[in-house]
This record gives structure tokens, sequence and C-alpha cells, in this order.
């Protein structure tokens, strides 16, 4: 029974852009626009922002926070432009494993509309990572404006 609560879940949010599908998709790969949202907090400094924005490349997001590099690391699986991003993520200062992030946007008569998946979140992390990708997706918007 204790198993099943420990049994990974996919969580989804989604965001409507005023930005074309085109500008929302590219600013998760130039490193100059994604180094000031995608894993960004309020109080962390960007120490490093590094992107191979291809099939098998890989990107890593370190933040100093509180004196700590936090490393967001992953792998690129899917590069569609404009329309779907996928990639493997992990921080490995908290955990070994490696989840998976689907972004699907969606053109709209006016800007777009982003919905992100992500596979394989614990049970005990769920709402702080939605919570995460939904301050993330609002800092995109913000970046964009």
């Amino acid at each position: 029974m204790s198993m099943s609560s420990e049994t990974p879940v996919n969580l989804q949010v989604t965001q409507r852009f005023a930005a074309s599908a085109e500008r929302v998709f590219d600013a998760w790969l130039d490193p100059e626009k994604a180094a000031r949202w995608l894993f960004a907090t309020e109080t962390g400094q960007m120490v490093r922002t590094e992107i191979d924005a291809r099939v098998g490349g890989a990107f890593n997001f370190t933040e100093r926070r509180g004196g700590e590099d936090v490393a967001h690391v992953g792998e690129y699986l899917e590069i569609e432009r404009p329309r779907r991003l996928v990639f493997t993520f992990g921080i490995p200062m908290y955990s070994p494993l490696s989840t998976r992030v689907t972004v699907d946007i969606l053109p709209l008569e006016s800007g777009c509309q982003l919905t992100l998946t992500h596979e394989g979140v614990l049970p005990e992390y769920v709402s702080r990572t939605e919570a995460g990708w939904g301050m993330l997706l609002a800092g995109l918007a913000k970046t964009l404006e």
C-alpha cells in the first residue's frame, strides 16, 4: 500500500502569452533570455547558463542561492520550433533522478498558449514543482513584455 504513495506523477501547467509562439519558444533556448527566467529565483543569482540547443545537447543553469550553487541540468530530446520542446531535467544536488519535461506551444490568433507537462515528479514535490513552474512561466511572460 505505501508503495503507491511514492508513485511519480505527471503534472501540467498552462499559461497564455501575448507574445508569438516563436518568441516564447526561443526564450527557452536563448541563453541571454533564459538566464533571466528559467530556473531563476528572485533572491538567487544566475552564475552559469549553458545551452547546447540541439537534440542530444545539454543545458546547465546554475544559480547561487544563499551561498550554494544549485545546478539544474538536462538534455534536449526533441526540438521542434516553435511548437514543441522536450528535455530531461534534474537537480543533482537534491536527487540523482532525472525527470522529463515537455513544452507544447499552440499558436493562437493573438499570442500563444503553452502547456508544460512534467513527468515523473515524486508526490511530495508536486505542489512545490507546480508552483515553481507557474512562477517561472510568469517570469517568462515578464521577460517577453
